[in-house]
């Protein structure tokens, strides 16, 4: 990947925040510009420096994926070695990710700075490093389309496996583990299965409840390789089809080829969420559309941008996101369909290949 790049772009955003050096505590954020895939550590990023503070359990793993950063040991509690971390660092004004540090841990750092007599001040910063990560590079992509890949292939599988009896949790473990069977780590969100009157939860944790025949199934997961993220949801009925079920699933299809078709580089995130809305607004179901139309998908499996309302963010080349419409009855059942895309060209490219009845 381009560190080197992504570093520049980030020491050009110093100016902006007006800010001499940033402390970077989210993991994915640590993860985009230095390359470290460890559960914990620290970046500590000046125009003159870069540095990775691991504790000893992942020393040799940052000298390893990490190699043009200074890897700094941190030993004992944070007042032990934060100033010696910041010794000689000649700043001012130190940005940290204020959507990360807890309360307690800004007071524990401001106490800190005090007692060791430091001379510089913590300046919080909002979205910096997200709104880099916003716009994929093409080994970034990669990695998503590969996921997506695995995506499908369990989307093939689980239809194969649905049959009447079986549990929501039964189903569940077997999507994953047929996903880390397929070369995917760690899945990046718990897996939703909703089946029946279930289905009508968006987030359905899987329970005990078996799938029956002619109600919804809403299964809603995503892989995970080189650290990105795919994110798909398909709804099926297995056996007989109510005409609620056709009319919904219908909708919901329409909805989203609609929002494919029109989504155009330039377009607000409301904007295009609106695409998918009005269509299902038109069908008589837009109370039971209750979410965003999509989301940032990336080393996390929701970020920027969002697709939804109020949300004025423009859509741009190189951004990867969601789109999946949905509709929720309470007490008959629900049906989303998603894919991850990409924008491109001006236009939206489908990366998720799995089926879709009627498709």
């Amino acid at each position: 990947m381009g560190w080197k790049d992504r570093l520049n772009r980030l020491l050009g955003g110093f100016v902006e925040q007006e800010i001499d050096a940033i402390f970077i505590s989210q993991p994915e954020n640590r993860r985009y510009l230095s390359g470290f895939d460890g559960s914990a550590g620290y970046l500590l990023i000046t125009p003159q420096k870069k540095v990775l503070a691991v504790d000893f359990r992942y020393l040799e793993q940052a000298k390893r994926q990490s190699p043009d950063y200074q890897v700094f040991r941190i030993n004992g509690p944070t007042e032990d070695w934060f100033p010696e971390l910041m010794d000689g660092s000649g700043i001012n004004r130190l940005g940290f990710e204020s959507r990360h540090i807890t309360f307690y841990h800004y007071r524990e750092l401001s106490d800190i700075i005090k007692k060791a007599k430091l001379s510089f001040r913590l300046v919080p910063v909002d979205g910096l490093i997200e709104s880099l990560r916003v716009i994929k590079e093409p080994e970034e992509i990669e990695m998503i389309v590969r996921a997506a890949a695995v995506s499908d292939a369990v989307f093939a599988y689980a239809e194969g496996i649905i049959v009447n009896g079986v549990s929501e949790q039964e189903l569940a473990w077997e999507i994953e583990k047929f996903m880390r069977e397929r070369g995917s780590e760690p899945v990046p969100f718990d897996i939703i299965i909703g089946s029946g009157d279930n289905s009508a939860v968006p987030h359905a944790r899987p329970s005990s409840r078996t799938i029956h025949s002619g109600e919804p199934v809403v299964m809603d997961f995503g892989a995970r390789i080189g650290g990105y993220s795919s994110d798909l949801s398909r709804t099926i009925c297995i056996g007989g089809r109510d005409e609620t079920f056709r009319k919904v699933y219908d909708t919901v299809l329409g909805a989203q080829l609609a929002a494919i078709a029109m989504i155009k580089e330039g377009m607000s995130g409301e904007e295009a969420d609106n695409m998918a809305r009005i269509v299902i607004e038109e069908a008589g179901y837009g109370e039971a559309f209750g979410h965003s139309l999509g989301h940032g998908i990336g080393l996390s499996p929701h970020e920027a941008p969002c697709l939804g309302r109020g949300s004025a963010e423009p859509l741009t080349n190189g951004m990867v996101f969601t789109i999946e419409p949905g509709i929720y009855l309470p007490e008959w059942g629900g049906v989303r369909i998603e894919d991850t895309v990409v924008m491109e060209g001006g236009k939206v490219r489908v990366i998720s290949k799995a089926g879709k009845m009627g498709v």
